[in-house]
């Protein structure tokens, strides 16, 4: 049973998904830090002095709170808020991967054309005919 196991996680695929899943974490990281220090304070900025994506929010049950902690210690909340921060976050990744994507697109050779069709069995039949009537 260990050396199925061991066979199972040396094969390659298994390898590249792992290697795969860790540098995709770090890379979320990134995306997120890039987002929340650089992009949503700027967006933040154009929108009406300082808005703070995280931050917004409405209570289900039609009081006002000054924080999403306090609102959420009271009632239901709608965070759409975070919602909004999280969808510029994918949007900005789905992105940088189809950019990433095109350009490992160009580094690679184009395929080799494929190997013209050899002759069908009714060629095939069709020509051992003809030669057999040129004798």
């Amino acid at each position: 049973m260990m050396s199925d196991f061991k066979a199972f996680i040396m094969k390659g695929n298994v390898m590249d998904l792992a290697v795969g899943v860790i540098i995709g974490a770090a890379f979320g990281k990134i995306v997120d830090s890039l987002v929340g220090d650089i992009v949503m304070p700027i967006i933040a900025k154009v929108t009406g002095g300082g808005v703070d994506f995280s931050n917004l929010f409405t209570a289900l049950d039609g009081k006002a709170y000054a924080t999403l902690s306090d609102a959420k210690k009271a009632t239901a909340v709608l965070a759409y808020g975070n919602f909004v921060t999280i969808l510029i976050n994918f949007l900005i990744l789905a992105f940088v991967i189809f950019l990433m994507v095109k350009q490992v697109q160009k580094l690679m050779p184009p395929p080799a054309p494929a190997a013209p069709p050899g002759p069908s069995n009714e060629e095939v039949l069709l020509t051992q005919i003809r030669d057999l009537l040129k004798r």
